[in-house]
């Protein structure tokens, strides 16, 4: 088997698990997105995956995104590119105004980067819902005031909710941060629709579906283990 047929296999794998795990919680199979995370996998992994009928990828470094993005620019079916990773305010030119959706805003600071750059831009904003100090995001009780911030904005929106969890059962903190959706999204706010749920990976997508995520963010089970550092 190819590379590019072992990749097209494996999506069709991570599909099927999907469609299962939405229809377990009663829903849409067609409610979940699934993002392919290609971080560190060379350009030709994402045109195998885009040959597949793979449409979006999630970058987790700017620089990367910016080199990877440029490569397949000039492709017949150039991918829908997405920022999952944590985002630095001197990094934001390369991707403000170039992503479908920044997933990591977690500061003030960094809203206010990324309104700077005058592009139009869609973002979640990242919950760290247990409060870990080796994780980026925003507290639950500092969100409501960061979504009052972006009401404010001219170029940026919030359409959702990102949260990567602790190691271990995962559950709790999926239905904490819908909780949290739940509750700000009966709040109106310019610039803010809290449509998405950006939460689960390979290892625990069917939980995070069952929980309400509507973009699962997949990489290992798409593309094997990413190259070691070297």
């Amino acid at each position: 088997m190819t590379r590019a047929e072992q990749i097209a296999a494996n999506l069709a794998g991570v599909r099927a698990r999907i469609a299962a795990a939405a229809r377990a919680a009663g829903r849409a199979p067609d409610s979940v997105r699934l993002l392919a995370v290609s971080k560190k996998m060379p350009a030709d992994d994402v045109r195998a995956a885009i040959a597949a009928g793979q449409r979006a990828f999630g970058e987790n470094y700017a620089q990367e995104l910016r080199d990877k993005s440029a490569l397949l620019a000039g492709d017949p079916a150039p991918p829908e590119w997405h920022f999952i990773g944590p985002l630095q305010s001197n990094k934001v030119k390369y991707v403000a105004g170039r992503v479908a959706l920044a997933h990591s805003v977690d500061s003030g600071a960094l809203l206010d980067a990324i309104e700077a750059r005058g592009a139009p831009q869609a973002c979640l904003i990242q919950v760290n819902v247990a409060g870990e100090a080796s994780k980026k995001g925003v507290a639950p009780a500092e969100l409501p005031a960061l979504l009052d911030r972006f009401a404010a904005m001219k170029n940026v929106r919030c359409e959702g909710l990102m949260l990567i969890p602790p190691r271990g059962d995962a559950r709790p903190h999926f239905a904490a941060l819908r909780a949290l959706r739940d509750r700000e999204a009966a709040v109106a706010r310019p610039n803010v629709e809290l449509r998405e749920l950006s939460m689960g990976m390979t290892e625990d997508m069917e939980v995070a579906i069952a929980e309400g995520a509507t973009i699962v963010r997949v990489g290992t089970a798409i593309f094997g283990p990413r190259p070691a550092a070297g």
